[in-house]
């Protein structure tokens, strides 16, 4: 699939940025970050730490969290990706925001905003709240072995779920909300 600024620009563009009707669910922001790899458009992730009291503990998930009173949804995805990872998006091309997602099993509403790197990001340092960081090849992502059933956890009980299998050895799937983005992100694309 060929992906390019022009049409990822375009698809966010026709998007709905209507924000859902207020419903009581903390409000979170993540950064969707793309860069031209060796062999394609590259997505980077995170893997999160592992805390006991963290519900994502270990998942794969994009940098962001919630957003401070009084503070912008892009500009908690922003501060967050800078605190977690070290990665300063206003070096980065703004390109827009995907609709909101709700959580399956926690009372969270996420939206996410997308940002072209156009050159090496230069030294990352991550915080204690992520593990590590990866970039997966779009094409990777959508290549139809990569897209799996999967037994996951998720506060004590095991359930079988759509995910996506990721290329770097030891990874976990991608699933839940940060699946389900990526998912969005993707079908948007394959519709252009």
């Amino acid at each position: 699939m060929n992906f390019s600024i022009d049409k990822i620009s375009v698809l966010l563009d026709r998007h709905n940025k209507a924000e859902l009707p207020e419903d009581g669910r903390s409000r979170a922001a993540v950064a969707m970050v793309l860069r031209q790899g060796e062999c394609g458009v590259e997505l980077l992730f995170i893997q999160r730490a592992k805390h006991e009291k963290d519900p994502w503990s270990g998942n794969i998930a994009f940098p962001g969290g919630k957003a401070l009173q009084g503070e912008g949804l892009r500009q908690a995805a922003e501060r967050e990706t800078a605190e977690e990872i070290g990665l300063d998006l206003a070096e980065a091309l703004y390109l827009g925001r995907m609709p909101e997602v709700v959580g399956s099993y926690l009372p969270v509403r996420v939206t996410c905003f997308v940002y072209w790197l156009p050159g090496p990001p230069g030294r990352l340092e991550l915080n204690y709240e992520v593990f590590d960081i990866f970039w997966a090849g779009l094409n990777d992502i959508i290549a139809a072995e990569s897209q799996i059933l999967s037994t996951v956890n998720f506060g004590g009980e095991a359930f079988e779920t759509p995910a996506i299998n990721l290329l770097w050895p030891g990874a976990p799937v991608l699933w839940g909300l940060t699946y389900r983005l990526t998912r969005q992100f993707i079908d948007s694309c394959l519709l252009c």
